[in-house]
């Protein structure tokens, strides 16, 4: 495991945004710095930790763990579809093939859960019983496993993404009955597959979303990122039936606890400028997204301290890309 003192000394270099003039056109992402050029995307991640539509602080190696994590998964996976990779020339960059982008986020469940508005918990608890075409069963609880994965897609906005059933799916275009046949199949097979290693690794995944894209000749591809700390939600295998036996949360590693500590300090929907970030809570999170890397992988997380946006530069030239 990484020591505190690395991450301490990191976070006078956590990549807070890029600007490489000549990889392409920019388009600055929640997280990532995407750049496209004539026949490429190069997506980098950089150490942005969003919530509530703002950047919240920079979390040393947050790119890196998110760039590896991914990478670790589409190796993984793609015996089940081929996936965007073309090269990753740095720790935080990928660098992919330029397709176009199915306008859907396939949300596929294992349980039922969250607090959010779009949440299957939160719906449900409300008396909704069709969840995006799904007809979900009386007398579930919180954080109950569904007996089998639930898929709830939702519309992809830069503002605010809408729930969406695979009908209305096919009805407005979004997708043809057979891309949707296909791509709802393939996004059973990946979460089955990420359910498996997790498990493995005692974790379990809980929830994940998926994007597609394909190329001029109708190919699929796999996109973006895969089930990672960001796009998907993960909790300890071990304690949970006792957890959930009780009526508990069941013990999760992600980011929720900087949400918390910023809705106790300012209103982060409204106020203008927020408070900085508490170090203690900027290193607890990076160490939680490096545990989670090491758990998922079994591989040890190695760590460079230093000037990111340099490394990167210096990779991306030696590739010939820059």
């Amino acid at each position: 495991m990484v020591k505190d003192e690395i991450i301490k000394k990191q976070i006078n270099f956590t990549l807070k945004e890029t600007n490489f003039e000549n990889l392409g056109k920019k388009y600055k992402g929640k997280v990532r710095d995407v750049y496209t050029s004539d026949d490429k995307i190069f997506l980098i991640a950089t150490d942005r930790q969003s919530a509530f539509d703002r950047n919240l602080a920079n979390i040393p190696f947050k790119g890196q763990v998110l760039t590896q994590t991914s990478a670790f998964w589409f190796e993984k996976t793609k015996d089940i579809i081929p996936n965007h990779i073309i090269d990753i020339p740095d720790p935080n960059v990928v660098v992919c093939k330029k397709l176009k982008v199915f306008s859907v986020e396939m949300v596929i469940r294992g349980y039922i859960t969250g607090v959010t508005s779009t949440a299957a918990w939160t719906a449900y608890s409300k008396g909704e019983r069709n969840f995006c075409g799904n007809i979900l069963p009386e007398g579930l609880k919180k954080n109950q496993k569904f007996e089998k994965p639930i898929i709830t897609p939702t519309t992809k906005s830069d503002e605010h993404d809408e729930k969406i059933s695979a009908e209305d799916i096919v009805r407005k275009g979004l997708m043809t009955q057979g891309q949707w046949n296909y791509i709802s199949d393939k996004t059973f097979k990946l979460f089955q597959r990420g359910t498996q290693i997790a498990a493995e690794n005692g974790l379990i995944l809980v929830d994940t979303k998926y994007e597609f894209g394909y190329d001029d000749k109708g190919n699929i591809f796999l996109i973006d990122e895969i089930h990672t700390p960001d796009s998907s939600r993960f909790w300890i295998k071990g304690s949970y039936e006792e957890k959930f036996s009780k009526g508990e949360e069941p013990e999760y590693i992600d980011k929720e606890f900087l949400r918390l500590w910023f809705t106790e300090h300012c209103d982060p929907y409204k106020d203008e400028t927020l408070p900085e970030a508490p170090e203690e809570l900027v290193v607890e999170l990076s160490r939680r997204y490096i545990r989670l890397y090491e758990m998922i992988t079994s591989n040890e997380f190695k760590t460079e301290v230093g000037d990111v946006s340099g490394r990167i530069e210096k990779n991306l030239k030696e590739k010939g890309y820059l």
